[in-house]
C-alpha cells in the first residue's frame, strides 16, 4: 500500500458501500450462505460490524486482539442502526491526521495507522462482494474501490502460501472480463 496516502476516505467509500447492501438485507435473507463458508449473512454481517468497531478501538487507541466482536441480540432489522453507530465511532476515532502515521495493533501486527485503516479497506470491500453474492443483488459494486482493494491485496498479501497465518484460500482465476471486486474475490481465494 502506498504509505503517503490517506486511506480514511477509501474506507468510508467501503462502508458507503456496505451501508447500501444492508439496506437491502431483509430479515428472510439473514440465513442465506455467504461466499465465506464459515458464515451465513448474518454472521457474516456481524463480522463485518465487529470490524468497524474493531478499527475503531485502534484509532483509539487499544489493541485489535482486546476486541471480541459480537453483535448480542441483534434484532434482524438492527443491522442498519448497528453499522451506523460503528461508523459514528470510526470516523471519530480516525479524524486526527497524526494517527495515520502512529503505531496501530493490527490483527497483522504492528502497523502505521494508514496501514491499519489501509487493511480495512481491503476488509470491507471483499465482503461487499460476499454480502452481494449472497443477496444476488444488481447493485453494482464500485470499481475503483475493487481496484484500490485489489492493489493493496497484491501488495502485502502473499499469492502463497495460504493458510495458517494467510487466512485465505488458494488464489483462484476470475474470468477475462470480470470486475475489480471480483478479482480481488478470486484472489482471496473465493470461488467467483
Amino acid at each position: 500500500m502506498d504509505t503517503t496516502q490517506d486511506p480514511r476516505p477509501l474506507y468510508q467509500l467501503a462502508l458507503d458501500q456496505v451501508e447500501k447492501l444492508i439496506a437491502e438485507t431483509g430479515p428472510e435473507s439473514l440465513d442465506r450462505p455467504t461466499p465465506c463458508t464459515a458464515y451465513d449473512l448474518r454472521t457474516l454481517l456481524g463480522h463485518v460490524v465487529g470490524g468497524v468497531h474493531r478499527l475503531a478501538y485502534m484509532g483509539e487507541g487499544g489493541r485489535s486482539e482486546d476486541v471480541v466482536a459480537a453483535t448480542g441480540d441483534l434484532p434482524d432489522d438492527g443491522w442498519p442502526a448497528a453499522l451506523g453507530r460503528a461508523r459514528t465511532r470510526v470516523t471519530a476515532a480516525w479524524a486526527d491526521d497524526a494517527k495515520l502515521d502512529r503505531p496501530a495493533s493490527a490483527p497483522w501486527g504492528e502497523v502505521p495507522g494508514r496501514a491499519a485503516v489501509g487493511g480495512y479497506v481491503l476488509e470491507t470491500v471483499a465482503h461487499a462482494w460476499d454480502i452481494a453474492r449472497a443477496l444476488d443483488t444488481a447493485l453494482p459494486l464500485d470499481d475503483r474501490l475493487g481496484e484500490a482493494a485489489l492493489a493493496i491485496a497484491l501488495a502485502v498479501l502473499p499469492a502463497e502460501p495460504r493458510g495458517g497465518a494467510v487466512p485465505f484460500g488458494p488464489v483462484r482465476t476470475a474470468p477475462a472480463d470480470a470486475d475489480p471486486t471480483t478479482r480481488l474475490a478470486a484472489y482471496l481465494g473465493r470461488e467467483v
